[in-house]
């Protein structure tokens, strides 16, 4: 006679486990949908549980929630730009793009909700999170060039540009994902060059950050290989000399 098989334990979650769960499942439902379109039964849904038990965690309904799941993905995004501050800058950026749009990638229609706002989700507080999530990035970038406190050319430099790498992300994801995301990133690093290039021109610090960066790169990366593509295309311009 064969013995039943034994009852699988149930195993109660934690606050934090049961907030994280909750959290989890709204982040999954804003990487396919936009939050507007999101309801709480639909959280409750892809997580197992009772609407109730999203109020109990959630008690401000879906505002509070879609602001604490921002936070969240804020966080990681945040964390994307970290990156070790060894070898040349091309290198580091490329990395941190590499995170940067891999969460781009994974969360689609939930990452242009983030930036773009609007709808009954968007809020002063819901800005200030984005809006933190730039400074951050920006922090990075000039911890990379070894700037601890940038002129005013500078840091509007590495704001425009973490600003264009937003605006090509959402083209992007509009363009159906086109081009290749390697192809893409390499783009978004040869325009951090160009502009603080532009800058250089113009501002004694960031002559001294591209000269230092300059020193770590090869032949064969891509200051290299971006040199190689932009001097045929100026080389008549011996006259404007």
């Amino acid at each position: 006679m064969t013995s039943p098989a034994p009852a699988r334990a149930y195993r109660r979650l934690s606050v934090e486990e049961r907030r994280g769960q909750l959290l989890d499942a709204a982040l999954s439902l804003f990487a396919v949908r936009a939050p507007d379109d999101v309801s709480l039964d639909d959280v409750a849904e892809t997580a197992g549980v009772s609407r109730p038990l999203v109020y109990r965690y959630f008690p401000g309904g879906k505002q509070q929630l879609y602001e604490a799941a921002l936070r969240s993905a804020a966080e990681e995004l945040e964390h994307c730009f970290a990156e070790p501050p060894d070898g040349p800058l091309t290198r580091r950026l490329s990395n941190a793009l590499d995170r940067y749009l891999a969460f781009v990638d994974q969360h689609d229609a939930g990452f242009s909700a983030l930036l773009q706002g609007g709808g009954v989700v968007g809020t002063s507080r819901t800005s200030a999170i984005v809006d933190g999530v730039r400074r951050a990035a920006a922090g990075h970038i000039l911890s990379h060039l070894g700037v601890a406190e940038p002129s005013p050319r500078l840091r509007m430099t590495v704001r425009m540009w973490i600003t264009a790498v937003e605006a090509a992300s959402l083209i992007w994801l509009d363009e159906g994902k086109e081009p290749a995301l390697d192809e893409l990133r390499d783009w978004l690093v040869e325009q951090f060059v160009a502009c603080l290039v532009t800058t250089a021109a113009q501002d004694p610090q960031a002559a001294g950050v591209v000269r230092a960066a300059v020193a770590l790169e090869s032949a064969d990366g891509p200051m290299g290989s971006l040199a190689r593509r932009v001097l045929p295309v100026v080389g008549d311009a011996a006259h404007l000399l």
